[in-house]
């Protein structure tokens, strides 16, 4: 299979993997052929990438982490109660869910057993082949990648769930937000980013008294938005001053928004994401959390084309987890762009005078 953005994507090729709606739902199956409505539908609902079958890469697979059972359940009990507290927003009414932490804290068991499963990989694109929820599969996503740093960390099952749960429902203030707001394509101005900053107040004050919730949870919803040099929000506190938990957020929060289709931008790459990150490491974010951040993603997703600095371009194929940036290449086509008639791969962790030089995006 090998990743497109969906604007390079033509009429007759076939889906690699299937299309996911907001509840985990298969809309679109493997191998399904694309027609060029689908495509431009597909554009519109903020499907930025897609995999797409090719046989030159045939071979070559992208494994979930989560089974599509947890995927589901995951998304449908997001879905489910942050939509319930929306609702009660849009109605001015005050709103409860008793049975939040029992829910999310079996949900959190799920999602930590499918990820153990798949202990040492490293953090890929969740994004691809997802409609555009945003924040329910953010929120989601934010809880993988957290988790996958934690158990890299060595973090002992108790902690997995608190960091767990504090991820997970990290973003739940924003129910608390008018939806139109939070949907803005445009430019915000100074009042309406001041009352999107109150989604971290929200969430804290909804998880610290809930039944099962980790009080530290509740903290992970309220410090999300802090730096360490403490320009961030709601309190501008610093360094020490933050709890560990949400400096992870809050760099797997960043990463994720910024490798998410938004209604103002589209989707970065995790290389162009990774760039702006470490922009910030030292006064944003923990300097040592991001290197380490780092060395679990993998830069250079799988089916991605890369041009190397000899000239030839191919598709990554396989991470190598000691140097995800330096990943395994299949070379396609020669320095002059034409294809080569017997494709070869190139290891980039045993050839090191060879580097990747650009991402092609077409």
């Amino acid at each position: 299979m090998r990743l497109l953005p969906t604007t390079s994507c033509v009429s007759g090729m076939r889906l690699a993997k299937p299309i996911f709606n907001e509840e985990g739902v298969i809309l679109l199956g493997r191998h399904v052929e694309l027609s060029q409505s689908l495509i431009n539908r597909l554009q519109q609902l903020g499907v930025d990438y897609l995999y797409i079958e090719d046989p030159d890469t045939e071979d070559v697979e992208v494994e979930d982490v989560l089974s599509d059972e947890t995927k589901r359940r995951a998304l449908t009990e997001i879905r489910t109660h942050f939509g319930l507290f929306m609702e009660a927003t849009a109605k001015k009414k005050f709103s409860r869910a008793p049975t939040l932490g029992k829910t999310f804290g079996d949900l959190m068991k799920m999602i930590i057993d499918d990820i153990s499963g798949h202990r040492g990989a490293l953090i890929m694109l969740m994004n691809m082949n997802v409609l555009n929820t945003y924040v329910y599969q953010h929120s989601l996503n934010v809880s993988i990648y957290t988790v996958m740093l934690g158990m890299a960390n060595g973090f002992n099952r108790e902690e997995l769930m608190v960091i767990g749960l504090g991820s997970l429902l990290h973003d739940i203030g924003k129910t608390k937000i008018n939806w139109q707001l939070l949907q803005r394509p445009g430019p915000l101005s100074p009042d309406e980013y001041e009352e999107i900053k109150k989604h971290t107040e929200y969430g804290y004050k909804m998880l610290k008294d809930e039944p099962n919730m980790p009080l530290i949870a509740a903290h992970c919803a309220f410090q999300h938005h802090e730096r360490i040099d403490g320009s961030g929000y709601p309190r501008g506190i610093k360094g020490g001053e933050i709890h560990d938990y949400a400096k992870w957020i809050a760099i797997a929060d960043s990463y994720d928004a910024m490798t998410t289709h938004r209604s103002f931008r589209r989707a970065m790459l995790p290389h162009q994401a990774m760039e702006i990150l470490f922009t910030g490491a030292g006064t944003l974010y923990d300097t040592k959390k991001i290197a380490f951040f780092r060395d679990n993603v993998a830069i250079y997703p799988i089916g991605v084309t890369v041009k190397l600095n000899t000239g030839v371009k191919g598709v990554v194929t396989d991470i190598n987890p000691s140097a995800p940036q330096r990943p395994v290449v299949r070379v396609l086509t020669d320095e002059h762009n034409r294809r080569i008639s017997q494709p070869y791969e190139v290891d980039l962790t045993k050839q090191l005078t060879v580097m990747i030089d650009q991402v092609e995006l077409a």
